[in-house]
């Protein structure tokens, strides 16, 4: 079986810093219930192994990317974990609006020594600055993230959004709100779900 440090090209150390992550994840789940407790049974798999995935899909250039409610850090503490030593210069911000997440995110922040903005707001407070990518997991339908990301979006920015199994339904009811171009990718970790990759977005013509 193929190593994880050979499949993603990443060091050693990166992937010991992930496994002391998800240490810590176990460790404070009792204190703030960050995750579901189900998922927390196999969460290597359900949250690292899926926010993992989509580290290839980072353009080698990008400088900027937000993650929009990050929640417990998936996938935006686990790509910054990976991306720092690949792109040392990256601005990552991880943007979540429950206090007590924020409060976990700076301690895996400490202990994987990871360079990583972590902002206690909701997205639509935040100053945009355009960013070269944008990921989500799990924080809103496909209509209301395009609503989200729309003003951090610029003509090459790429939107990253793993999606479940009615993906479909939301990329019909977001096409009557907005134009844009998409790519549906597998997804390794879930044979239900997928990865939506959108780019060139705009408000559809006759769209409030």
């Amino acid at each position: 079986m193929e190593s994880l440090e050979k499949k993603y090209n990443v060091s050693r150390e990166t992937i010991s810093e992930l496994r002391a992550y998800e240490a810590s994840l176990k460790e404070w789940q009792s204190k703030l219930n960050l995750v579901s407790r189900a998922s927390l049974e196999d969460a290597w798999n359900r949250h690292f192994l899926d926010s993992m995935q989509l580290y290839k899909l980072i353009p080698d250039d990008a400088k900027v990317i937000y993650d929009f409610g990050s929640g417990a850090g998936f996938p935006g503490m686990v790509l910054a974990i990976m991306l720092k030593n690949r792109t040392p210069y990256l601005n990552i911000n991880l943007i979540e609006s429950i206090g007590k997440k924020t409060v976990y995110l700076n301690e895996v922040k400490k202990i994987t020594r990871t360079n990583v903005n972590i902002i206690n707001d909701r997205v639509e407070n935040i100053k945009p600055q355009t960013a070269d990518v944008i990921t989500s997991r799990a924080m809103a339908s496909l209509d209301k993230l395009l609503g989200y990301v729309e003003r951090f979006c610029g003509k090459k920015t790429k939107c990253i959004f793993p999606k479940g199994r009615s993906y479909q339904n939301e990329v019909e009811e977001a096409k009557k709100l907005w134009k844009f171009n998409l790519e549906v990718l597998e997804n390794e970790q879930s044979d239900e779900g997928v990865i939506l990759v959108v780019t060139n977005i705009s408000k559809a013509k006759g769209a409030k």
